[in-house]
């Protein structure tokens, strides 16, 4: 059976980055965004969030990558990653989601991995939005 595309967000490519157990699903998850492992989904948006996140001054004294090597990091994602554009739609249920919304709102068989609980409690995506458990559990 073939996997649905996903759209990763932002903070499961974080939380990859700094776990601390390879074995851990957004590790996990992370390291098969960078293999090309399923097919996943990014906007200009999105990658634009990746990127400003990973260079907070607070995540980047976490992660200790320097700005180039978060720029290859984001490069290697972006050569795997099918790229789409979002679509106007419904509100989030967080305003800061919006860019997540409308990425899911771009093709109706995609899912959302995320570790936002808002999101994940949210009735109107329940069918659509997974956590990265999840998401590893069904692979």
């Amino acid at each position: 059976m073939k996997r649905p595309a996903v759209i990763v967000d932002t903070n499961v490519v974080v939380a990859g980055l700094l776990a601390a157990n390879d074995a851990s699903p957004v590790a996990r998850i992370l390291d098969g965004m960078l293999a090309a492992a399923f097919p996943f989904v990014v906007s200009e948006a999105l990658l634009a969030e990746y990127r400003a996140v990973l260079l907070r001054p607070r995540v980047r004294k976490l992660h200790g990558l320097t700005v180039d090597e978060v720029e290859a990091l984001l490069v290697d994602i972006a050569q795997h990653a099918i790229v789409l554009v979002p679509v106007a739609t419904s509100s989030a249920p967080d305003p800061g989601d919006q860019l997540l919304w409308e990425l899911l709102a771009a093709r109706v068989d995609l899912l959302l991995v995320t570790g936002d609980k808002l999101l994940l409690r949210d009735a109107r995506m329940r069918a659509r939005v997974v956590s990265p458990q999840t998401f590893v559990e069904g692979a």
